[in-house]
């Protein structure tokens, strides 16, 4: 079979790259582990991500924003607390001139509305089947397949993208190292009911065992993210319920009420990873297969989906120069997409380790500083408008699909 783009992975950062793609009119095939329509590829969890204003635009102009927004919940305000001590900070939509800070939204929810998306605009998905390697040749790639979707032969294409995860084959089969940091961290998620309602706060309290985040969610419940060391975090998650919700209560305070019913509990270990190169010959590496943060600040996949926007902008833009004879996996336009990434990138995975780093320190000195530091943030307009920038990213040219318009 022959195609114009394969992209390895139908998670949320690789179905909306076929989105965008399939708006240019290359030829898409689409390659996920999960079956199709069941909703069991491991992106679209019971977890809930929170989706910045750019990111939300960006699915305006994928088509799929009018089938999620029901189930999206506006984070209206910001709330940053330091346990125990006197720092804090706040963002408010309102004094930015914002509608919202951003939405949140269950991965299942966002994920059912991706692949409505795609079935609608006839997006060619290979599902259940995987990339296992490639060989790129002098007209392209031959992408071998395997699974029951898979077919006998490879696909033959001009551009591999690998949006396979953080444990990526193509990204391996390439030969492209990464590194990884483990945080010795785990990540608790659930979802909550609390007796006081949430009223579009999001909170973020950092503790000694590491910060709770706490996101407003539809039908008044809240999405919990509690970062713990992993024994802790195993005993907490064998907890019976009234138990669990008794130590999250004495660890978040009391600002929602009571914390009165947990639904199902998941964990995952946090670790940051990074891969040396996020283009090599005729293969572009973006989403968690280019980089996976820590959710600290709610940074992964917006970062990850403005890769795919960027990717498809340069495309877009190599089509109007080249017509329809361009080649997508061309050096020139690879070493485009490159360069711009370049710097968000760099500025989002320093700025999310960095708090990750600052937050975990014990010692006095450098806890009253990040104490002064959250209150002077909290004092500070042009700081707050600063942050609210990295809606739309780090730095750098924003994508137009970003900024609401489109490709």
């Amino acid at each position: 079979m022959n195609t114009d783009i394969v992209i390895a992975g139908g998670g949320m950062v690789g179905a909306s790259l076929a989105l965008a793609l399939a708006q240019l009119g290359f030829d898409i095939t689409l390659v996920e582990a999960a079956p199709f329509r069941t909703g069991g590829s491991p992106s679209f969890d019971d977890r809930t991500t929170a989706l910045s204003n750019g990111s939300r635009r960006i699915m305006e102009g994928l088509g799929v924003w009018s089938l999620v927004q029901h189930e999206a919940t506006p984070i209206r305000k910001i709330h940053v607390s330091d346990r125990g001590r006197f720092g804090f900070a706040r963002i408010d939509a309102a004094e930015l001139g914002l509608e919202s800070l951003g939405f949140v939204i269950a991965n299942r929810a966002l994920g059912a509305g991706l692949w409505q998306r795609l079935e609608a605009t006839g997006v060619r998905v290979l599902a259940p089947a995987r990339v296992v390697d490639y060989d790129v040749t002098a007209e392209g790639c031959q992408v071998r397949l395997e699974g029951e979707a898979a077919g006998s032969e490879p696909v033959h294409c001009r551009l591999l993208v690998a949006a396979d995860g953080a444990q990526s084959a193509v990204r391996k089969s390439a030969g492209v190292e990464s590194s990884t940091w483990d945080y010795e961290q785990t990540a608790l998620t659930a979802n909550l009911t609390t007796q006081v309602f949430h009223n579009h706060v999001a909170y973020e309290r950092f503790t000694p065992t590491g910060p709770i985040a706490l996101l407003p969610f539809v039908e008044g419940r809240v999405g919990l993210v509690w970062t713990l060391a992993p024994t802790d975090a195993a005993e907490t998650l064998a907890l019976p319920d009234a138990e669990f919700l008794e130590r999250l209560q004495q660890a978040f305070g009391m600002r929602l009420g009571r914390f009165l019913t947990v639904g199902k509990r998941q964990s995952y270990p946090l670790s940051l990873t990074r891969a040396e190169e996020q283009v090599t010959d005729r293969v572009v590496i973006l989403g968690n297969a280019a980089q996976g943060l820590h959710p600290i600040a709610g940074q992964g996949f917006n970062l990850g989906l403005r890769d795919a926007a960027c990717l498809a902008e340069v495309l877009a833009d190599g089509r109007v120069a080249s017509g329809a004879g361009i080649d997508p996996g061309a050096a020139a336009l690879l070493d485009q997409y490159r360069a711009w990434r370049q710097e968000d990138r760099r500025r989002i995975v320093a700025f999310t380790d960095g708090l990750v780093r600052v937050f975990r320190q014990p010692f006095a000195p450098i806890r009253l500083l990040r104490d002064v530091a959250l209150l002077a943030f909290d004092l500070s307009p042009q700081a707050k408008q600063a942050m609210s920038q990295l809606s739309l990213g780090a730095a750098g040219r924003i994508p137009r699909l970003a900024r609401g318009a489109p490709l």
